[in-house]
């Protein structure tokens, strides 16, 4: 059984009549990239400050690594939220040795987050003349200094450039391999989510409407197969009738919304044996940003 890292049931948290968060059930598990995806003001960072024990949850209950939140709990976790803290006219290396000695971490760490982060060239450099990628990369170079099992990251590529973008997804995807470390991204970013995350969680409104797998996420809404065929109308009159939603497409194509290879492979032998030659087949996903919408589309409906 996967040992979750973080664990939370019936998490809700008010100010005043909003409900921000609302009966939330986080289940992290041990060395992925957790994806926390929401759209802005879906409580992300309501959410992240309880993780963090700035703010107490109203009701339900909140674990990290098995344990209640508690101060030896928090001290296996590194977390950078918002823009880093750093002083512009300290160089990288002094901005760490700092952070050292707030920590109680022997600066002999200095140089393993500078090369986690691959800031050793510029460690020298005064802040203030870095830009915002490298600022955001010291930033996590602090958040790495006590060897964090966990790390919580609140919208991390936000003001960087598509370089500074790329630079960090790279160096998140390949944390927890390489060092052990569990990480908590949340983001509004649906690209960066699809691109680094092992798992997802989506929030709207303050409610978890997924968790799971990306492959889980495609199989939740399914998405559409393509078959071209020597017989369309009775192509179409077999599969309507093994209950698949079928449309025609204007290029002598037939679309059927799909939720799994395997329902495609028994719709492609049931044609066969009827005789229907099938010439193509191919699945379409749907994108993240797609089932993002339909996702929360229906939540806004219900």
């Amino acid at each position: 059984m996967t040992e979750n890292i973080i664990q939370t049931q019936h998490l809700t948290r008010r100010f005043g009549s909003v409900v921000a968060v609302s009966e939330l059930d986080l289940a992290v598990p041990k060395g992925c990239v957790y994806g926390f995806l929401g759209p802005n003001g879906a409580g992300k960072t309501t959410t992240i400050r309880m993780l963090l024990g700035l703010i107490k949850p109203n009701k339900g209950s909140l674990h990290l690594f098995g344990n209640n939140l508690r101060s030896q709990t928090l001290g296996k976790i590194g977390s950078l939220v918002a823009a880093p803290s750093l002083y512009p006219n300290l160089t990288g290396r002094e901005n760490l040795l700092l952070f050292s000695k707030l920590m109680g971490v022997p600066k002999t760490d200095i140089d393993r987050v500078l090369d986690i982060v691959q800031m050793q060239s510029a460690a020298n450099r005064l802040v203030r003349r870095y830009s915002t990628g490298m600022q955001q990369r010291l930033g996590l170079a602090t958040a790495l200094l006590n060897h964090p099992t966990l790390l919580i990251l609140d919208e991390p590529t936000n003001g960087l450039d598509p370089a500074g973008i790329l630079e960090m997804r790279q160096l998140l995807r390949g944390l927890p391999e390489a060092f052990g470390v569990t990480v908590f991204l949340s983001t509004h970013l649906l690209n960066e989510v699809e691109q680094i995350a092992t798992e997802i969680g989506i929030i709207n409104k303050g409610k978890l409407i997924f968790q799971g797998g990306p492959e889980h996420l495609q199989d939740k809404l399914g998405g559409h197969a393509i078959l071209e065929v020597d017989n369309l109308e009775r192509a179409r009159h077999i599969l309507t009738g093994m209950g698949w939603q079928v449309s025609q497409n204007g290029d002598h194509t037939l679309s059927i919304i799909s939720q799994n290879a395997q329902a495609l492979a028994k719709a492609n032998a049931q044609l066969t044996a009827q005789g229907i030659e099938v010439y193509h087949l191919s699945q379409e996903k749907r994108s993240l940003e797609e089932i993002f919408l339909s996702l929360t589309s229906a939540e806004k409906e219900e």
